[in-house]
């Protein structure tokens, strides 16, 4: 998403635990903070201005992975292979032989 497109434009909170879920907000900018992208959106109730991270709303573009997957799969084989390397990690140096 381009970072200069910001037409009147709407997105809806997708995150299933934000007491925001479902509700629609126009967008007013997205722009990366805090080491991730982020949308800004004016709230109805309040007239604050308020972030969320991009990849909690309809607003980010689809995972290539989810799309393929279609649900076939919960995890990337890469992310799997990382967290056999971190467990790993953690066993006593005897379990590691076996």
């Amino acid at each position: 998403m381009p970072h200069d497109d910001t037409e009147k434009r709407r997105f809806r909170v997708t995150h299933p635990y934000h007491p925001l879920y479902q509700q629609e907000f126009e967008l007013v900018s997205y722009r990366q903070n805090w080491g991730e992208d982020r949308v800004w959106f004016q709230d109805t109730k309040d007239g604050r201005l308020h972030s969320l991270p991009m990849n909690w709303t309809d607003a980010s573009a689809l995972d290539p992975f989810v799309a393929i997957a279609a649900g076939r799969s919960l995890f990337r084989v890469a992310d799997l292979i990382e967290l056999a390397k971190q467990v790993a990690r953690w066993k006593p140096e005897q379990m590691r032989e076996v």
